[in-house]
């Protein structure tokens, strides 16, 4: 019954779909059911030593490998035929420009890490998703580091090539994708499979904060409301002010059961 079974197609060829699934409905449903848990959670009131340096090594490196991925695996290799970008060089700057910023988001969630882990205050604090996806992530990064092993001996741009072609395969549903991935090095297999478990982990971590980077823009251009929730620094009881307000709109507003702020 399993004489055929292959583990190669469970991870790139199924669980990418599964990943992307959890990643997508799960975010829904959060941010439907806990609205208030959609946040990043940080610490910076409870230590800010430490913290700077270690969140701007960290984000700038993560965000370059990011949209370094992003760009690299979904670009169609006919436009690097069509601009007439060598596979080559486009492996280099894979190398020069994601190996610089993977050491800085390394060394960054290596100090956050370190800051969450030893401080008292913060350690107690935080929650097991907080420091299990930290952990993940910098799993993640040295391994994306020691892959540049691999990638300095295949400088043709050719295992560049299989990696887009899988992705874009995924994107595309071929049920097929998962071969062209199969005999790859294992580090590359550890690499994709480490990245959907935190696609699948994402939902239910502080991670979800990144969507509302990518929404705030077009939130606050397109749908901000016309108000802004403040807090109060006025001392008079609330119910003592309300009825101010309802003597001079000359009408009875609700009533407060609270006698002050």
């Amino acid at each position: 019954m399993f004489g055929d079974f292959d583990i190669n197609f469970v991870i790139f060829g199924v669980m990418p779909y599964v990943a992307l699934t959890i990643f997508l409905v799960g975010s829904i449903v959060r941010y439907e059911r806990d609205p208030f848990t959609w946040k990043s959670s940080s610490s910076q009131l409870l230590r800010r030593k430490q913290l700077i340096w270690g969140s701007i090594l960290f984000h700038v490196g993560i965000l370059t490998v990011f949209f370094g991925h992003l760009v690299g695996l979904f670009t169609p290799v006919w436009v690097l035929d069509a601009i007439g970008i060598p596979y080559a060089l486009k492996q280099w700057m894979a190398v020069l420009i994601g190996g610089p910023a993977g050491i800085a988001a390394l060394i960054g969630s290596t100090m956050l890490i370190h800051r969450r882990l030893v401080d008292p205050r913060i350690r107690v604090t935080s929650t097991f998703p907080d420091i299990l996806i930290m952990v993940l992530i910098w799993l993640q990064l040295a391994i994306g580091l020691l892959t540049i092993t691999q990638t300095l001996q295949h400088m043709d741009g050719s295992e560049m090539v299989r990696f887009m072609t899988w992705s874009q395969s995924v994107v595309s549903w071929n049920i097929n994708a998962w071969v062209t991935v199969v005999d790859v090095h294992w580090l590359y297999k550890l690499h994709i499979f480490l990245g959907l478990i935190i696609t699948a982990l994402f939902p239910f971590t502080r991670l979800v904060h990144i969507w509302s980077g990518f929404a705030a823009p077009f939130r606050y251009l397109l749908t901000r409301p016309g108000y802004q929730i403040v807090r109060s620094r006025r001392h008079r009881p609330l119910e003592e002010r309300r009825r101010a307000y309802d003597k001079v709109q000359a009408k009875r507003g609700p009533t407060a059961t609270t006698p002050a702020e």
